[in-house]
């Protein structure tokens, strides 16, 4: 095996895995460190930097960063599974705590630099895309059809979950930027647009239109019908204030987890969700699940919609057909009947969220846009850039429905792109990342972090109780943590990005690293094929998702071999090291955004 170049910024990012999972990248250890520490409104600025609405994604993000966190998978504690850090948790903690941080943000430019481009929606990708470019000086306009900005964020998540004072400062923070805000302002033709002279035109409309089910009975029973992300919106706005008694929520993702709950503090008493596929299967984020069935709405699967049921055109309930699961020799599901009978489930209303779908009627089809046989956008994946070299695309309206955290991902790549584009620079050329990989050694065994390891499980995050929270459809469930359980749970974290970085030449080779490793993922070892030092190692590498950290260079002619999988960054090797030949070093990853560091940034390592 190669020596590993721990030169790459890659290759501690990938070991720092929540940041690597995280789509906006953000550096999550830091800001954990900074809320245990006390500095609230430093960990703000550390996640609204990288991922734009710290208070909003704290409540709703779909966590991607949590599946990926190594607490879940290295851990032997008393629980009944390993359960990661609640960083989603954490982040709303920074929110939550941080005092009044709008000296902190940046200041709308005293100048402009005569260059004005257009974002159309105001949700997370328009919004990011405007935090990043009006600091520079350009001139920007967000036209949106609702009167206040969020888009989705505000539209289709319940204030049970999101309460709209937090939405209100988080995209205020980005149109006190000097950003031109037309609400109840609905683009209808973009050629009109387009002659209006904009530079630049970013679309991040989301994908607005949810899918509907055209089954026997729809058309006569359609006035207790709703497809769910209008009826959310209409509940959000106000124009909704109460639900039949009994509800049948069609779909197995996010939105129909808020359709349910909505409705059980609209009116609902009988409220559940059926869903065609297994409880496994369904898109909806296991806590959302989990959510639902506390507070008492069952899921029902394998159960295919057959017909709308009504007695003269009043919605009396639906029937469906009973499948199963039956998988080929490939492995390939199909979902065949079972031959029972079908079920009947009597209801009053029906909340259809089987799905989402992009809808471009304002785009008229001969400016010279492509779009694809699914009806979205053709786009450099990469730049986001459409066919008609000015216009851009982001989140949903890219690529279909994803998420917040993707939606601003999407935001910042679409400004690094319209900012290059607009300055006659190549759009490809993405700029780096700047990195640092710091020393944390304060004395012989004294480090600038904590690196004990907590025994604690997951804390769990307090909930209003039921009885109240069911009452009204504004009383926010989740509480937070107050600041004594947080400071506990960010102990949990394992500071994956303080590395543990080898020196070949003042090593040993006296093996005490390896007796003191708790984890046992230090070998020293003949070289040989990646296969073979995997299988060789004091505990076997299986995990080839995460790369070996590989140094030569021994007095003996071996390599040591380190599995990063399973490290608790503990800092054991390094106290126990007699020639200080294992150092803790802090790498620090900050993704560049759009403006004058993109095309001058350079990784930099520094050694303390």
């Amino acid at each position: 095996m190669r020596a590993t170049d721990i030169k790459n910024p890659d290759y501690f990012h990938k070991v720092v895995d929540c940041q690597w999972a995280c789509p906006a990248h953000t550096p999550v250890p830091e800001y954990i460190r900074m809320i245990a520490a006390g500095r609230y409104a430093d960990a703000y600025m550390v996640n609204w930097k990288s991922n734009v609405f710290p208070g909003i994604l704290g409540r709703t993000c779909d966590r991607p960063c949590e599946p990926a966190c190594r607490r879940g998978r290295v851990e032997e504690e008393n629980a009944t599974k390993p359960e990661p850090v609640a960083i989603c948790r954490l982040k709303r903690v920074a929110a939550d705590f941080k005092g009044d941080v709008s000296a902190r943000m940046p200041q709308a430019p005293a100048t402009r630099n005569g260059k004005r481009v257009a974002c159309i929606g105001a949700g997370p990708s328009a919004l990011t895309v405007a935090r990043d470019l009006a600091p520079l000086g350009y001139e920007i306009t967000v036209f949106d059809g609702d009167p206040k900005a969020g888009g989705f964020m505000r539209t289709q998540v319940p204030r049970f979950r999101l309460p709209e004072s937090v939405i209100d400062e988080e995209t205020g923070y980005i149109l006190d930027l000097g950003v031109e805000f037309r609400g109840g302002q609905r683009i209808d033709s973009l050629r009109a647009l387009m002659n209006e002279g904009y530079d630049a035109i970013f679309v991040g409309c989301g994908a607005p239109r949810g899918r509907d089910l055209d089954l026997p009975g729809r058309q006569e029973a359609a006035a207790n019908i709703h497809i769910g992300i209008d009826w959310l919106s209409s509940v959000s706005f106000g124009h909704i204030e109460k639900v039949g008694k009994r509800v049948i929520v069609l779909g197995g993702g996010n939105t129909a987890m808020d359709c349910c709950r909505s409705s059980k503090r609209l009116g609902g008493e009988d409220v559940k969700v059926i869903v065609r596929s297994g409880f496994d299967e369904m898109k909806a984020s296991p806590w959302e699940k989990e959510d639902a069935m506390h507070e008492g709405i069952p899921i029902l699967n394998f159960l295919v919609p057959k017909a709308f049921l009504h007695d003269n055109g009043r919605l009396t309930g639906m029937s469906f057909e009973k499948v199963q699961a039956v998988f080929d020799d490939k492995g390939r599901r199909s979902l065949v009947p079972t031959g029972e009978p079908d079920e009947i489930h009597a209801c009053d209303d029906v909340l259809i969220a089987v799905g989402q779908e992009n809808a471009f009627p304002w785009i008229e089809r001969d400016l010279g846009l492509e779009f694809d046989k699914w009806g979205l956008p053709v786009l450099n994946e990469q730049t986001l850039q459409s066919t008609v070299p000015r216009i851009f695309f982001g989140g949903d309206a890219a690529f279909g429905p994803k998420n917040i955290i993707w939606a601003v991902a999407h935001g910042h790549e679409a400004a690094i792109s319209i900012d290059r584009f607009l300055s006659g620079t190549d759009l490809d050329e993405r700029p780096p990342p700047e990195v640092n990989l710091v020393s944390q050694k304060m004395g012989i065994h004294e480090w600038s972090y904590d690196n004990d390891v907590s025994n604690d499980v997951r804390f769990a995050v307090p909930w209003t109780a039921a009885e109240k929270a069911l009452k009204s459809i504004k009383i926010e469930v989740e509480l937070g943590f107050d600041l004594q359980t947080a400071y506990k749970e960010a102990e949990r974290c394992l500071n994956c990005d303080v590395q543990t970085v080898f020196n070949a030449g003042t090593c040993i080779e006296c093996d005490a690293c390896v007796d003191i490793c708790p984890m046992d993922c230090i070998t020293f070892t003949a070289n040989g094929e990646e296969d073979a030092v995997r299988e060789n190692l004091k505990a076997p590498a299986l995990n080839r998702d995460q790369a070996l950290y590989v140094a030569d260079g021994l007095k003996t002619g071996r390599i040591m071999a380190k599995d990063e999988d399973v490290c608790l960054h503990c800092g054991l090797c390094a106290e126990r090291c007699p020639t200080g030949a294992w150092d803790m070093q802090k790498f620090l990853l900050q993704m560049t955004h759009a403006g004058p560091a993109c095309g001058s940034r350079q990784t930099t390592r520094n050694a303390a």
